[in-house]
């Protein structure tokens, strides 16, 4: 296969870079309404605590993405992320048809591990993009969020223990 430009001049992969972090961007300003949502809907505190504070972490994933665009010259505008959306419906269905069972907190935290999951393979992805192609500052920021990621997922496994022991009794 060979290596194109677009019409601007730009190679396909910084095209596709840019147009990942449309998606993200979307997808994050998308979390910042869900999250505090699924806190109200969580039973336990230890998850409403979970939810809450990875919405703050979300607000600098926004920025963080907003730097970027700057760093690339672009306005941060966001372009509508399917997978982002399905995620989304799929875990509102879970907490709707689970919400008044002791399962709640287990159908909430598989819903987000799958968006955590999706986020860390989206950053991790564009971090790669953004050395391959040598935007100075983009990689640093976008490790910064995958590492943010990552943890949030492992307070969703931690959380997940108990809540699943309560689900199964």
């Amino acid at each position: 296969m060979k290596k194109t430009s677009q019409p601007n001049g730009e190679s396909d992969l910084h095209d596709l870079f840019v147009k990942q972090l449309k998606d993200i961007l979307w997808a994050e300003r998308k979390l910042l309404k869900v999250l505090p949502v699924m806190a109200k809907k969580a039973a336990s505190p230890e998850l409403k605590r979970a939810f809450e504070d990875h919405c703050k972490e979300t607000e600098g994933h926004v920025s963080r993405l907003e730097k970027i665009f700057g760093l690339l010259g672009r306005a941060p505008r966001g372009a509508k992320c399917m997978a982002m959306e399905g995620l989304i419906a799929e875990g509102e269905e879970l907490a709707e048809e689970y919400g008044d069972t002791v399962a709640v907190d287990a159908a909430l935290i598989a819903a987000a591990q799958k968006v955590e999951h999706y986020e860390i393979a989206t950053y991790g992805t564009l971090r790669t993009y953004a050395e391959l192609l040598g935007f100075a500052g983009a990689p640093e920021l976008l490790d910064a969020t995958l590492q943010e990621e990552g943890n949030a997922d492992k307070k969703l496994t931690a959380v997940a223990q108990k809540a699943n022991t309560r689900a199964n009794a």
